[in-house]
């Protein structure tokens, strides 16, 4: 049965009524980031409230800051979120530090079965130690970084005449990291309608994780490792490989020749706001923007999309999240039961027609889900070859490692790839050494 057959008005009223408890009403706070998604998961939680009688409340925080106030909130054992949509990277330091609930005898009980999820979303948002049938959250979240790109400009024929004439190949989307720059370097300070425009928005933010999900999109492709044997640690000649040195480089490049001037601390909003205003031809950013740039009045009929292109593998930046119980909360068994709603079937097909985006099967798999979204199948290929960042409890520390490193030499101009990477296996050998890893 396609979704939108199961997201119906009745369908969800009676999985909502299968969770309604017989407890008092409860007052729940749901913590997440400020975006698209939320707002959709506000309407999508009306559903709940009207046939629970629980009243859900929201904490969302803009990204730049969503890392660091929730993470103390949860470090200090605070009681602000009954529910908390936090990233993936948090879910060893969640349940080691016992944040988080464990799930398992609650979907046992309940019949939630992690098999009715992409496989992808339950390692990486809710699994600790990462592959075991531990569960810590449930998948609340499916997203990748992925490319949109100016397809009026593309399908223009005195562009593509010239496209054809300097490279020698019909002007497409790129099917290589290479060609990627290539059409970057192309559209750079090309004069389009008596404006000049610019190759490519990518992301070169320091402050919390920008850099690292833009390098790691070009690091993945090549071939990128954290360690040459998981779970071991062994980072010499995985982190600094001659193919992450090459993809370092090639990120580096990308920066200084193909992006506009000044771009030097840009993320999400940065992203969205060069490609919006007309001065880029590409730009990357998280699958969870698209149905709103889909829809945009300005750009959406001018734009398509595509999957972060291979090199010498796939390989795509993993983002998203799941929700899960703060162990800190006086209303877990309230919290258990919006859980428990939100994993319906029939609350993940309405959950995705608003906005989000759901990893539940039942949706992602269904044909009618990439007949519906012109970006659906770059999403599906996306989501088959994604790969995440440390996932440890000191995730904190590994990421400004990272970011340090990878913004003094792309940004800043110091040193060399090699290096840099090298500094990194040393900064991350040092954190793990410090929690005994090592």
């Amino acid at each position: 049965m396609s979704y939108s057959k199961l997201a119906t008005a009745s369908a969800i009223a009676i999985a909502v009524a299968g969770v309604a408890s017989t407890a008092q009403a409860e007052d729940l706070t749901l913590c997440w980031a400020a975006w698209d998604p939320a707002n959709a998961l506000v309407e999508l939680s009306k559903d709940f409230e009207a046939q629970s009688g629980h009243t859900m409340n929201f904490e969302f925080v803009p990204w730049p800051n969503f890392a660091d106030r929730m993470l103390n909130e949860l470090n200090s054992g605070g009681k602000l979120c009954d529910l908390l949509i936090g990233d993936s990277q948090w879910i060893g330091g969640g349940a080691e530090n016992g944040h988080y609930v464990k799930l398992n005898d609650f979907f046992d009980a309940e019949g939630i079965s992690m098999d009715d999820f992409v496989p992808a979303t339950v390692y990486a948002y809710s699994t600790w130690p990462k592959g075991t049938p531990n569960y810590y959250a449930l998948p609340a979240m499916a997203d990748a970084n992925g490319w949109f790109y100016r397809k009026d400009w593309f399908e223009r024929d005195d562009i593509k005449d010239a496209f054809k004439a300097e490279t020698g190949r019909d002007l497409t989307e790129p099917a290589t990291q290479k060609e990627l720059l290539e059409i970057a370097q192309f559209f750079q300070e090309r004069e389009i309608d008596g404006q000049t425009v610019y190759g490519a928005s990518i992301f070169t933010e320091r402050g919390s994780e920008g850099i690292t999900m833009g390098i790691t999109s070009a690091l993945y492709p090549w071939g990128f490792k954290y360690e040459n044997t998981p779970g071991t640690y062994d980072m010499e000649g995985a982190v600094n490989s001659p193919e992450a040195v090459e993809a370092l480089e090639f990120y580096k490049e990308f920066y200084e020749t193909a992006t506009p001037p000044g771009y030097t601390n840009s993320y999400m909003g940065e992203s969205l706001d060069a490609f919006k205003s007309g001065q880029v031809a590409m730009a990357m950013n998280w699958f969870a923007f698209f149905p709103g740039l889909a829809s945009d009045p300005d750009v959406g009929d001018k734009i398509d999309f595509f999957v972060n292109p291979p090199q010498n593998q796939a390989g795509s930046t993993l983002g998203g999240q799941g929700i899960s119980v703060v162990s800190y909360s006086d209303k877990q068994d309230a919290a258990l039961e919006y859980i428990k709603w939100f994993s319906d079937p029939a609350v993940q097909a309405k959950w995705s027609e608003l906005g989000g985006a759901s990893a539940h099967k039942s949706v992602f798999e269904d044909p009618a889900y990439t007949e519906r979204l012109i970006f659906g199948a770059d999403f599906v290929e996306a989501m088959d070859a994604v790969q995440d960042f440390w996932q440890e409890p000191a995730y904190a520390e590994l990421l400004l490692a990272m970011q340090k490193r990878m913004h003094d030499y792309v940004v800043a101009d110091q040193g060399t790839a090699k290096e840099a990477l090298d500094k990194l296996i040393e900064d991350w050998t040092e954190v793990f050494e410090d929690e005994g890893k090592l």
